[in-house]
């Protein structure tokens, strides 16, 4: 019996499954740090032979207010190696620039002083001008026309206002905007509510090209990257991270082709075949994508793909903030998965509610699938969202066998937000 790790929290969780039940452990093949090029050397690289694009360093010459989009707390991204080289990149270029970083929030919470020291650094938090987006000030925000969808485009300000608009980020498979990273940082970082809302309503989310490592035909991804252009985001950095979260690659220069390119590696390296369990165990990456319920979607929809009609699903998401948001909590504990769903496909696109989207990927997967918990949520508030709970993974796996009989084959999945499974309808 082999022993397995998966990502919970700060630590891991030990995972022990016997050789007659297993049968495939799905993870990236992912280089873990033996490269000889440090961590730097990979950004510094990036941005000295940038795709599609000039130099930063050439970009910022003139130009008077630069904005820098930077990711929050609900992401890996490592500002502290990454956004120190990336502003020094510009001010070389452009000693007097008056730079902003501006961190998209999209709908979350704004992240505290602490939070900020921990992804920035604390010369980067002392010494520089930083704003945080807040989706709901009407006030910091205008309109740049439609996008494809119809939704109304509406931008903070600091991004449509400035002479020269740069983002960093991290590039892994979204479960319906294809993959994170690059225009993402506008849409959904650095938007309003309402644009937010929109792109993200139930019939957008539905179709069948809205999932992980699909970007063609995607919905989402059309107005998502209408919304980088229009807003002229100039140059991109996105990396890559293996399991360990350090940079195995970094993608720089013009926001569609570094991030095409950056998107091919990260499909190149995640990608896995899919192979059908009767039992489908998936983490959700650790902290601090496991903070709260509402980021759990991303991986128990990679479970889905390998759970075939009826498989049982494990899913392992610490969840130390609770249920991640007001709107998501509610619906999540306000009837049956058949319920929740018919409630959000009755939403018209223009009155989508704040997190629903989280909703509905469960919804759709628990109307198929009994989903066991192993979180730290209150075991009669899982039972409340449809699912079973359990105070360890040895007791889920328990309840799982129980469900599908002690012959059940297992399919192993211990990072389900950084792990595509390729659909063959997609290949």
């Amino acid at each position: 019996m082999k022993t397995y790790e998966i990502p919970y929290g700060d630590g891991a969780l030990n995972v022990a499954i016997g050789s007659k039940n297993l049968k495939a452990v799905l993870a990236p093949d992912t280089k873990e740090g033996t490269s000889p090029t440090s961590e730097e050397q990979i950004v510094r690289r990036a941005l000295e032979t940038p795709i599609g694009q000039r130099r930063l360093c050439e970009l910022a010459r003139g130009k008077k207010r630069v904005t820098v989009i930077t990711s929050d707390h609900t992401r890996p991204v490592p500002s502290r190696l990454t956004l120190p080289i990336l502003l020094n990149e510009i001010r070389s270029g452009n000693p007097d620039a008056e730079i902003t970083i501006l961190i998209a929030t999209g709908l979350h919470r704004s992240p505290t002083q602490a939070e900020m020291r921990r992804m920035f650094g604390e010369a980067v938090v002392s010494r520089e001008r930083i704003a945080v987006n807040d989706a709901t000030r009407a006030e910091d925000f205008v309109s740049m026309g439609k996008l494809p969808s119809g939704a109304d485009f509406l931008v903070n300000r600091l991004a449509a206002d400035c002479d020269l608009l740069v983002s960093e980020g991290f590039i892994e498979p979204h479960f319906f905007a294809g993959y994170s990273g690059g225009r993402k940082s506008i849409l959904p970082g650095v938007c309003a509510q309402e644009t937010i809302n929109e792109n993200h309503a139930y019939h957008a989310v539905a179709n069948p090209n809205a999932t992980a490592g699909v970007l063609e035909g995607n919905p989402i991804h059309r107005d998502m990257l209408a919304a980088a252009k229009l807003v002229r985001l100039a140059f991109i950095l996105n990396v890559a991270l293996n399991k360990e979260k350090r940079v195995i690659a970094a993608f720089a220069g013009d926001a569609e082709e570094a991030h095409a390119a950056g998107v091919a590696f990260v499909r190149s390296e995640a990608g896995r075949e899919a192979v059908t369990g009767d039992i489908v165990i998936a983490g959700n990456s650790g902290y601090p994508l496991d903070q709260n319920l509402y980021q759990a979607p991303k991986s128990v929809a990679t479970a889905e793909v390998c759970a075939g009609s009826d498989g049982a699903i494990i899913l392992c998401a610490e969840c130390r903030e609770g249920f991640g948001g007001e709107n998501f909590k509610r619906l999540m504990l306000s009837g049956t998965p058949e319920e929740i769903d018919r409630l959000l496909g009755a939403i018209p696109p223009k009155e989508t509610l704040s997190e629903q989207w989280s909703a509905q990927i469960f919804a759709r997967v628990l109307k198929q699938h009994k989903v066991v918990l192993v979180s730290t949520l209150p075991p009669e508030m899982v039972r409340q969202a449809n699912m079973i709970p359990a105070e360890s993974f040895e007791r889920a796996l328990e309840i799982a066998f129980a469900l599908k009989g002690e012959n059940a084959q297992v399919v192993l999945i211990p990072d389900g937000v950084s792990t595509l499974i390729l659909r063959k309808e997609h290949e």
